[in-house]
């Protein structure tokens, strides 16, 4: 690592010039060194795709897992340790797409992580047709006379289930993405950032200059922590809104765990007492 950076050296990047992944990779570096994270407890875990690729350009633990499959593992790691800081992120196809049961459930489960969507409205690494939240009407390859669908609406869905944080960002506005970033981070609890970013090769209608036109920040008087006005707001689309939208304190999923019940630490320095651990299994019928 050099200095505070946590970017790697001497690596070739496979994005686009102008793609929105290199904002994202650069404001994650900087909030990595300014919360101070320790790479040797901190895992970065991903599925298949452009955004999926963010964990490979940094110095730290990742895990790239299958298409729509980052967030199961992520649960699971840190279930089984608790001291580390776990950051899921993959994009809009890869979360709300393939992995949109598991999106579900990681709401329901409520662990201990941040989710950050890159989400630029298509499959970029399959040469741009339609994802979940594609606008209706845009021409893709494959949607070659306009999506017929209405968008899938993450942050509605996440407020509907009752996550415990729900955001969204636009890498346009840098200062603002890293307040979020940070607040995501530090949130204990399932922590949900759709982060906006262009698509400059494959997604001609939303580029930069139109998430400048179609976004706005929450109105100052916005209070995160009701969830019916958090709701509203989320179904808002023109302009899109950008802030902190909810935010709830829940019970966390690994901490309910009766692994965790009479023993605190990380299940690596554990020896496993067979007898003990079939005592449990005949008590569970």
């Amino acid at each position: 690592m050099n200095g505070s950076s946590f970017l790697r050296t001497g690596c070739d990047v496979a994005w686009c010039p102008g793609c929105g992944n290199y904002g994202i990779l650069k404001i994650v570096n900087e909030v990595f060194a300014e919360l101070e994270i320790d790479p040797r407890q901190t895992v970065l875990v991903s599925g298949i795709g452009q955004a999926a690729k963010l964990p490979q350009y940094l110095n730290i633990n990742y895990f790239n897992g299958l298409h729509g499959r980052a967030l199961p593992p992520a649960t699971a790691i840190k279930a089984s340790n608790r001291n580390l800081t776990v950051i899921a992120e993959s994009g809009d196809g890869d979360m709300y797409g393939e992995g949109g049961n598991h999106f579900l459930h990681c709401i329901r489960r409520n662990p201990d992580l941040t989710n950050i969507v890159h989400n630029n409205m298509v499959y970029g690494l399959t040469k741009g047709q339609a994802s979940p939240t594609s606008p209706r009407g845009l021409v893709t390859p494959l949607q070659v006379d306009g999506v017929i669908l209405e968008p899938f609406n993450p942050l509605a869905v996440a407020i509907a289930l009752d996550a415990s944080f729900v955001a969204r960002a636009y890498i346009g506005q840098g200062e603002q993405t890293r307040a979020i970033l940070k607040a995501a981070i530090l949130h204990r609890g399932y922590a949900l950032v759709d982060l906006l970013q262009p698509c400059v090769t494959f997604n001609k209608l939303n580029t930069y200059k139109w998430f400048e036109e179609h976004t706005s920040a929450l109105p100052s008087d916005h209070d995160p922590f009701d969830r019916m006005q958090a709701f509203a707001r989320a179904c808002e689309d023109d302009p899109l809104r950008l802030g902190i939208f909810y935010q709830k304190d829940k019970p966390i999923f690994e901490d309910q765990l009766v692994a965790y019940s009479d023993d605190s630490r990380p299940l690596f320095e554990r020896r496993v007492d067979l007898d003990k651990l079939a005592e449990t299994i005949r008590a569970m019928g």
